[in-house]
């Protein structure tokens, strides 16, 4: 499974009634497809993981495979901190038909090293779908290390790492242990869209975005750019982004994105509780850099 390019990190689009829009769903995957990405991910954190039932979580990864139909990756947000639920939720991405299946470090219960490699461990050994890890420590409270990473990386079916730890040198001790172990295949994705090229420059093959959700056009044609060695288109669309990179984290993802997309006419509604609605002072930040871009 290639995984390169730019995965989009999909919002979840909700009702007014606080159900799953799947309409809106079906809309913004078709939106999507049509400005570059090469992959789609339903269910992740931006897709408001955290707050959706098991029973919305399956439906919406049986969207995405429908609606994608083939044209781009679909990939199936299927983490949990009990791997039990986690498994159950990549054999549901299995035979869902998805390509990939997306899978957090466990999170709150901040398992050891040991755990980690067994939790993917086990996920390997009872499904046959491709697995990428997620590790993003800022909400997890757990950091896979690079050592865990080789073992993993090891594994029949563990394909690759979303990498969502800002440490760059750790970028760096990673796709250097991969190599040492003949394990080039593996994709190392950036999980942070403002580090997405230099992570690239580094040897990342993409990057799972939340900023694909807003200006997937430009985002798609810098990791393209990136991927292909052009570096000084790269490094132009890197900057014309990079306003718009920083302000969707302006307040706690995925709000920032799901208000750009409102002010935008795309499918996105509200955001479920615990989360809030955007401050006003920072609406008015968000619409000068959608304004900027001319998406608004």
């Amino acid at each position: 499974m290639n995984f390169e390019g730019t995965t989009v990190a999909m919002v979840t689009p909700f009702t007014k009634d606080d159900g799953v829009d799947e309409t809106g769903m079906r809309e913004n995957i078709n939106y999507l497809i049509e400005n570059g990405v090469n992959g789609i991910l339903a269910a992740g954190t931006t897709g408001e993981s955290a707050t959706i039932t098991h029973d919305e979580q399956r439906k919406m990864i049986d969207i995405l495979v429908d609606e994608v139909n083939g044209r781009a990756r679909a990939i199936a947000g299927a983490g949990s901190n009990s791997s039990k639920e986690a498994l159950s939720l990549v054999q549901h991405a299995e035979d869902s038909g998805a390509d990939a299946a997306l899978v957090i470090t466990p999170y709150y219960n901040k398992p050891q090293q040991h755990g980690l490699y067994q939790h993917y461990k086990l996920l390997s050994e009872s499904t046959n779908i491709p697995i990428i890890v997620y590790n993003v420590p800022s909400r997890t409270g757990t950091d896979i290390d690079v050592d865990t990473i080789g073992k993993v990386a090891q594994l029949d079916g563990i394909l690759g790492i979303k990498e969502a730890n800002p440490d760059m040198d750790k970028v760096s001790q990673t796709i250097k242990r991969l190599q040492d172990l003949d394990c080039t295949d593996f994709a190392v994705l950036s999980g942070n869209d403002n580090l997405t090229l230099p992570m690239i420059a580094l040897g990342a093959k993409g990057v799972i975005s939340v900023v694909a959700n807003v200006d997937p056009a430009r985002m798609s044609q810098m990791v393209d750019a990136g991927l292909k060695g052009d570096f000084k288109t790269a490094f132009k669309l890197h900057y014309e982004l990079y306003e718009l990179m920083k302000v969707l984290f302006i307040e706690s993802n995925p709000v920032p994105a799901k208000e750009s997309m409102n002010m935008m006419g795309r499918p996105a509604g509200h955001v479920r509780m615990p989360l809030a609605p955007l401050k006003e002072e920072s609406k008015a930040k968000l619409a000068e850099v959608l304004n900027d871009l001319g998406l608004i």
